[in-house]
């Protein structure tokens, strides 16, 4: 969320549908949260190795080849 919460808060209201329930707000608020803090770990850096990433799919069932 960005400077003035409220706003956001608005606008994210805007965008919901008439029939949205409080669990669609919280996870559109959950999932607004976890884009921000991704952004924010990208602007540092802060990027997976591609052995990280090997055993983060290898967990899901997932083979990951890497690109040549």
């Amino acid at each position: 969320m960005g400077a003035n919460l409220k706003q956001e808060l608005h606008s994210l209201a805007d965008q919901l549908p008439d029939s949205a329930t409080w669990d669609d707000v919280i996870e559109e608020a959950r999932f607004r949260k976890a884009v921000e803090v991704g952004i924010a770990a990208a602007d540092r850096g802060a990027f997976a190795t591609d052995d990280e990433l090997k055993t983060a799919f290898a967990k899901w069932g997932v083979k990951a080849m890497a690109l040549p």
